[in-house]
């Protein structure tokens, strides 16, 4: 078997389990691939010894006859997420230099099921992006190019590392975060699938914090079943954790019939926004017919206050986030600036921030600090909460009215040029989450499903919101889209 590194998570679980290929071979395989896509700056720390000796390891217990689903496959580790002795820096220079005495609950569970390690992936700094350019290791860059067009694509943000080294199959899968959409635009962005999980389903144990009440971690990978192969092992009740929900995790691959007949799909008005382009609200339609081919009834509903999603998003993720960032002042570990004779602890603080973080992260932290403070917390953070509640009871009212699940778009563009969106109009940029951040606030489950490509050739996106820790229902009706949509292209090789 050539190109065992095109193989997805199903593929290659059942060729290792039927003893066509080894471990051994698939990691190889894979890391020959990394090796020759530097220019993609997806991959930022490399650890072959690792993943060879959990691929040896992987197929002594393969032989057994007793490994589960992820055993033996080869996955990146996205680098907001803490791994035991390997560079952990969530892509900020404030953080140069730190390795964690402790693994992350999420990448543990990896490992306890035996998946293989091949690397850390890049992201914008503290997860805090819609295009990886904010990373301390420069941007990533997306496999996908515009027609004959050389210019770089972004793959979106923050896991956008992940997301390029799935599309161009560095990896079988890889593990991403999503806090305001930071898995599913991504995903949109380069033709993979993508899932958000509802909150507290996966553990955040162990992933460096952004906004701890809208973080998430999520597989991401090249198809929706390999995604509930994956979510299954990443799932679960962690004590660690006091936001982790003591709940079952069921065999969400078993869930996968692709029979949704019956099921309610809501369509809702708010999110036909003025200036859409005319792709993206075609391929919403043709989604949204597929979906009733298969069985599903299509209503049209309406999410009231999705309008002040993006605004209240915007106040309280930096509030968080300025909270949250306050523990990096260079005494414990990371970086700490070099000080001037007389310098204080005042100015140690200053000089450390000032160089350890990027523009956007403290253009965030100052945002999320001027919301918090005395005389605005009831004028801004205060008043997004309750917008936050509005918002989720717009959902549990739909989902209560016997709504399975809602169909919108994932992004409101493809992907864009590296350099495209300049600093001068940040605004610009956070536009982009505006399809996704509703899903963060309300704490639900969300996928990104690839189902066309634009006139110029790039994926698009169509994301599937789901009721509270119905996961595996979710995935089943992503898979019937998926099936429907029957999207099968890959980027061409050009790194």
């Amino acid at each position: 078997m050539s190109d065992l590194n095109k193989l997805g998570l199903a593929d290659a679980r059942d060729a290792l389990r039927a003893g066509d290929v080894t471990s051994v071979e698939l990691t190889e395989s894979c890391l020959k691939a990394i090796d020759e896509a530097d220019a993609l700056n997806a991959f930022v720390h490399k650890t072959p010894e690792i993943a060879l000796e959990r691929a040896k390891a992987a197929d002594e217990r393969i032989k057994t006859g007793d490994a589960p689903s992820m055993c033996g496959l080869p996955i990146g580790i996205k680098d907001l997420f803490c791994t035991k002795g390997v560079p952990s820096q969530a892509a900020s220079k404030i953080l140069e230099g730190f390795k964690p005495e402790y693994e992350s609950t999420v990448s543990q569970q990896l490992a306890d099921a035996g998946a293989v390690m091949l690397g850390k992936l890049n992201m914008d700094e503290f997860a805090m992006g819609s295009s990886n350019e904010t990373s301390v290791y420069g941007n990533a860059v997306s496999p996908w190019r515009r027609g004959n067009d050389d210019a770089q694509l972004t793959p979106g943000g923050s896991s956008g590392g992940s997301a390029s080294a799935v599309a161009a199959d560095l990896c079988l899968a890889a593990t991403g975060t999503d806090t305001g959409g930071s898995i599913r635009q991504p995903a949109a962005f380069t033709g993979i699938t993508g899932i958000k999980p509802t909150y507290g389903r996966c553990s955040r144990w162990g992933i460096v914090a952004f906004a701890s009440s809208l973080d998430q971690a999520g597989p991401m990978t090249k198809n929706v079943r390999d995604a509930a192969i994956m979510l299954e092992t990443m799932c679960g009740h962690d004590p660690k954790d006091s936001t982790s929900t003591e709940l079952a995790v069921p065999n969400f691959e078993a869930m996968l019939t692709g029979d949704i007949k019956g099921k309610k799909i809501g369509i809702p008005k708010e999110y036909r926004m003025d200036g859409m382009p005319a792709e993206i609200e075609k391929l919403w339609a043709e989604g949204a017919e597929m979906l009733k081919a298969a069985g599903a009834e299509i209503v049209d509903i309406s999410l009231p206050h999705t309008k002040y999603a993006l605004p209240a998003y915007y106040v309280i993720a930096p509030a968080e986030a300025s909270s949250n960032l306050a523990r990096y002042d260079g005494v414990r570990y990371g970086r700490r600036a070099q000080l001037a004779q007389g310098d204080g602890i005042t100015e140690m603080y200053e000089k450390t921030r000032a160089e350890g973080f990027g523009h956007e992260v403290q253009r965030r932290v100052m945002i999320g600090t001027y919301v918090l403070s005395a005389g605005f917390y009831d004028a801004y953070y205060n008043r997004a909460r309750k917008v936050r509640t509005l918002i989720k009871k717009d959902f549990e009212d739909v989902f209560a009215a016997g709504i399975d699940a809602i169909l919108t778009p994932a992004t409101p563009s493809a992907s864009f040029g590296l350099g495209e969106m300049t600093e001068a109009d940040p605004v610009q940029m956070y536009l982009n989450d505006v399809f996704t951040v509703t899903v963060n606030l309300a704490g639900l489950p969300g996928i990104s499903v690839p189902a066309g490509l634009d006139q110029q050739g790039l994926p698009l996106g169509l994301q599937l919101i789901g009721r509270p820790w119905e996961e595996g229902d979710l995935l089943n009706t992503a898979y019937a889209l998926e099936s429907a949509a029957g999207f099968v292209a890959k980027p061409g090789k050009w790194w």
